[in-house]
C-alpha cells in the first residue's frame, strides 16, 4: 500500500493521507458502531436574547423550519431547546442569524448540572410557614400578656406549642442539618448556637407549659426561626445566579462532528474522534476538534478564543483549535486532539482551577463566625454554671442560658452582609449591573487595578466603514452588489454603510473563500477583498478591504466602534485612582488605536487566553487586586482568576458565568459606578458589624445578669436585626 505524506511547516504532527479509504475508515466505523449519536434534541445558546419579543421571534422563526417539532426559549438561561429529528445545529443557526440572533450549539448532556435549583423555593416555603405560625402564636401571646390566667393561659400555651413545635422542626431544618454536619466534622459553625437556641427555647417552653408556668417562649422560638430564614434567603439570592463556568465551557464544545468515513459524511460524537481522523467543517460551523487543514480554503473567526477582530485566512497546513468558527468555505481537517485533549478542554481546566482558587475567598461574615460561635457557647455555658452554682435552681439557670443563646444569636451578624448586598444589588441593577456572587461587592471594593479586553468589551466588535463619504459615488452600486454576496464581517459592514444604494447588476457573483468576492459588470472583472488578491501591494494602517473595478483600485478603511460610555468609564476609573490596562488578542495596530482613543497607556496585543490569565495572576502576586472586564472565551480564564470580574450581557455564556457581575445594557459607564457603590457597601458592612458588636456589649450583660427572659431576648434580637437592615438600606 502506498502512502503520501505531507509535512506541514514546523508542525510536529505528520499528516498521513492513506491511499486506501476503506482502511482509513475502518477504525472510525467500528467506533461509530459501538456508540450511537443522539440527534433528536438540540440546545442552542442565545447570548443576545433579553425580552419576551426575543422569545417570540426565535420560537416563530424555528417553528417555520420544516422538520422542527418544537422550540422553547429559556430566557433566564438564554437558551433554546429544539426537537428536530434529522436536523443539526448548522441547519438552524443560520435561521436565527438571519433574524439578528447570535447562536451557539451546546451539548445537552453537559448541562445536566444546570437544572433548576430548588433551594430558593425551599427556603421561601419555610419562611412562609414560620411567618404564618409566628403571627398566630403572637395573637395567642397577646391574650396571655393581657391577663389570661390559670387554665386559659395554659390552654393558649398548649395551642401555641401545637403550632410552634412542628413549625420549628420544619422551618429550622436547614439550621439543624447544618449544625449536625458541623458537629460530625468536629467543628462549630454559626448554625450550632442557632440550633441550640431553637431547641432550648422550645424545650423550656414545653417544660414551663407542663408545669403550669406563667411564661412560655414558643413565640420567641418561631420568631427567631423566621428572622434567621430571611437572612438565609437574602444570602441565597446573592448566590443563586452563579453557575459553574467550567460546565458551561464544556457545554460549548461541539457534541458532534462530521467525519469522512470511506469518503462518506457521517455524524459522530466528538468523544469518538482520535488523532488522525478526517472531519469536515462546513461554513458557519464551529471547529469540533483541534486539527490541521488538509484541503479547502476559508476564513476563520477566532474572536471568541483569541480576541482577533478580523478573520484569519485558512489554507492547507493551518492549525485550527476547537471552538473557532469557519466562515466562508468547507474545510477538511486531520484531527490532532479531540475531547479532553483539545485546546478548549485545556481552557476549561484552566477556568476550573482559577474558579477554585477564587472560591477560597471567604466573606467578612464567614470570618467573623469562626470566632463568634465558640464565644457564644462558652458564654451560655458559663451563665448556666454560674447561676446553678449561686442559686442551685437548674430551671432558672437553664432559662438564663437560653436567654443568652437567643440574645447573642447571630441573626444581626447573618443579616449584616446579605442585607447590604441586596440593597447595593438593587441600586446597581437599576443602573444596568447584575451581581451574581455574594462576595463580589466585598472583593470589588478592594480593587486597585482594572484590566479591559478590547473586542466586544471596550468596542462592540463590529467593524464599520471609517469614511463612507470617501467611496467613489460611481463605484458604490458595484460595491453594494459585491458586499451583499459575502458573509465576511467587513463585507457586512460595507453593505450596511451602503444601505439604500441600489446594487449594480453584477453577473457571475462568487465568493472565493479566504480572498473575497468577484463578478463581472459591464464586461469587466470586479473584485472586493484582500490586497494581494486584488493586485495591489498597498498597505493599510488598520482593517481594510480593496475594491477593483477594471483598472481602478480603491481602499476602504474600517474601524471598530467604541462601546457607549467607554471613554467616560475609563476616565472615571482613573479619577478614582485606579490603574487601567488593556490586554487583547487582537493585532498591535488595532489595540494601539483603541488605547490612544481612550487614553490607556498600558496595553498589550496578541495575548493568548492562557497569557491573559497568567498576566492577571502575576498582577495578583505583585499585590494588586484586579478587576477583569471581558466578554470572550479568551477572557474566561482571566475572569475566573481575577479578584473581581464583569462581563457584558452580549458576552458568551461561559464568560458571563465566570464573571461576578453582568453588564445588562450596552453602556460601559456603570462599571466605574460599581466600584463606588462597592466601596460604599463595604463601609455599610463594617458599620453593621459595629452595630452588632455594640448590641451584644449592651444586651449580653442583661441576659447574663438574669434580667432578660427568652422572649425579651428574642425581641432584642429582632430589634438588632431591624437596625442592621435599616442601615443597609442607606446604600440605595
Amino acid at each position: 500500500m502506498t502512502e503520501a505524506r505531507t509535512d506541514i511547516g514546523s508542525s510536529d504532527h505528520d499528516l498521513r493521507l492513506s491511499a486506501c479509504p476503506a482502511c482509513d475508515a475502518a477504525p472510525l466505523a467500528e467506533r461509530i458502531a459501538q456508540r450511537a449519536v443522539k440527534t433528536g434534541e438540540l440546545v442552542l445558546s442565545l447570548p443576545t436574547v433579553h425580552c419576551a419579543t426575543c422569545i417570540t421571534d426565535v420560537e416563530r422563526a424555528l417553528a417555520a423550519v420544516p422538520g422542527v417539532w418544537s422550540a422553547r426559549v429559556n430566557l433566564s438561561l438564554r437558551r433554546v431547546s429544539i426537537e428536530a429529528p434529522g436536523l443539526a445545529a448548522h441547519d438552524l443557526i443560520p435561521v436565527l442569524d438571519r433574524i439578528g440572533y447570535e447562536a451557539h450549539e451546546l451539548d445537552p448532556a453537559a448541562l445536566s448540572a444546570t437544572a433548576a435549583d430548588r433551594q430558593g423555593r425551599d427556603i421561601l416555603m419555610r419562611i412562609g410557614v414560620s411567618g404564618f405560625a409566628m403571627m398566630n402564636i403572637m395573637i395567642l401571646s397577646v391574650a396571655v400578656w393581657s391577663g389570661a390566667e390559670a387554665a386559659t393561659r395554659d390552654l393558649f400555651h398548649w395551642i401555641s406549642g401545637a403550632i410552634a413545635l412542628p413549625t420549628v422542626a420544619f422551618a429550622g431544618r436547614p439550621f439543624f442539618a447544618s449544625a449536625w454536619r458541623a458537629l460530625r466534622a468536629g467543628r462549630l459553625g454559626m448554625d450550632v448556637p442557632i440550633s441550640l437556641a431553637l431547641i432550648l427555647a422550645s424545650a423550656i417552653s414545653v417544660f414551663e407549659t407542663a408545669q403550669g408556668g406563667r411564661h412560655a417562649y414558643f413565640d420567641a422560638a418561631v420568631m427567631l426561626c423566621f428572622f434567621l430564614l430571611v437572612g438565609r434567603y437574602l444570602d441565597y439570592r446573592t448566590r443563586a445566579i452563579a453557575r459553574s463556568a467550567a460546565e458551561e465551557l464544556t457545554a460549548l464544545e461541539v457534541p458532534r462532528a462530521v467525519a469522512l468515513v470511506g469518503g462518506q459524511e457521517t455524524a459522530v460524537a466528538v468523544a469518538d474522534l482520535v488523532p488522525g481522523d478526517l472531519i469536515l467543517v462546513r461554513p458557519g460551523a464551529r471547529v469540533a476538534a483541534d486539527g490541521i487543514v488538509v484541503t479547502g480554503t476559508s476564513e476563520i473567526d477566532r474572536s471568541l478564543l483569541t480576541g482577533e477582530s478580523l478573520p484569519v485566512q485558512a489554507a492547507p497546513g493551518l492549525a485550527l483549535s476547537a471552538g473557532e468558527v469557519n466562515l466562508t468555505g468547507p474545510l477538511t481537517l486531520r484531527v490532532t486532539a479531540a475531547g479532553r485533549d483539545s485546546s478548549l478542554a485545556r481552557l476549561t481546566a484552566l477556568v476550573a482551577a482559577a474558579e477554585s482558587a477564587r472560591g477560597r475567598y471567604t466573606s467578612v461574615a464567614d470570618r467573623a463566625s469562626r470566632a463568634y460561635a465558640p464565644v457564644v457557647h462558652l458564654l451560655a455555658l458559663a451563665s448556666f454554671g454560674g447561676w446553678l452554682g449561686v442559686t442551685g435552681d437548674a430551671r432558672l439557670a437553664l432559662n438564663v442560658a437560653a436567654a443568652v443563646l437567643i440574645i447573642t444569636c447571630p441573626c444581626a451578624l447573618g443579616l449584616a452582609v446579605p442585607a447590604v448586598v441586596t440593597a447595593a444589588s438593587g441600586r446597581l441593577f437599576r443602573r444596568g449591573l447584575l451581581i451574581k456572587d455574594g462576595t463580589a461587592l466585598e472583593r470589588l471594593a478592594n480593587v486597585d487595578t482594572v484590566v479591559f479586553d478590547k473586542t466586544g468589551t471596550l468596542t462592540l466588535g463590529m467593524p464599520q466603514v471609517a469614511a463612507p463619504e470617501a467611496l467613489d459615488p460611481a463605484a458604490r452600486p458595484v460595491a453594494a452588489a459585491l458586499a451583499g454576496a459575502s458573509a465576511h464581517p467587513l463585507s457586512r459592514a460595507l453593505a450596511a454603510a451602503l444601505e439604500g444604494v441600489g446594487p449594480a447588476a453584477v453577473e457571475d457573483l462568487r465568493e472565493v473563500p479566504g480572498y473575497g468576492v468577484e463578478g463581472r459588470w459591464q464586461g469587466q472583472m470586479v473584485r472586493l477583498g484582500r490586497a494581494d488578491w486584488i493586485g495591489t501591494d498597498e498597505a493599510a494602517p488598520g482593517p481594510a478591504s480593496w475594491l477593483r473595478i477594471g483598472d481602478r483600485v480603491q481602499r476602504i478603511d474600517f474601524t471598530d466602534r467604541l462601546r457607549s460610555g467607554a471613554e467616560a468609564c475609563v476616565a472615571a476609573l482613573r479619577r478614582r485612582g485606579l490603574r487601567v490596562m488593556l490586554l487583547s488578542g487582537d493585532n498591535a495596530g488595532a489595540v494601539a488605536d483603541i488605547a490612544v482613543r481612550l487614553g490607556i497607556s498600558e496595553w498589550r496585543a496578541g495575548v493568548l487566553p492562557q497569557e491573559k490569565a497568567a498576566a492577571v495572576a502575576e498582577l495578583s502576586r505583585d499585590g494588586a487586586h484586579v478587576l477583569m472586564v471581558g466578554d470572550g472565551l479568551n477572557d474566561t480564564a482571566a475572569l475566573a482568576a481575577a479578584h473581581a470580574s464583569i462581563s457584558p450581557a452580549s458576552a458568551l455564556d461561559a464568560a458571563r458565568v465566570a464573571s461576578d457581575m453582568v453588564l445588562l445594557g450596552s453602556d460601559l459607564a456603570p462599571v466605574a459606578e460599581a466600584v463606588g457603590v462597592a466601596r460604599s457597601a463595604a463601609r455599610r458592612i463594617r458599620e453593621n458589624f459595629a452595630l452588632s458588636v455594640l448590641y451584644n456589649i449592651v444586651a449580653v450583660p442583661f441576659a447574663v445578669a438574669g434580667f432578660a427572659t427568652p422572649l425579651m431576648a428574642a425581641l432584642a434580637m429582632s430589634l438588632s436585626s431591624v437596625s442592621v437592615t435599616l442601615n443597609a438600606l442607606r446604600v440605595r
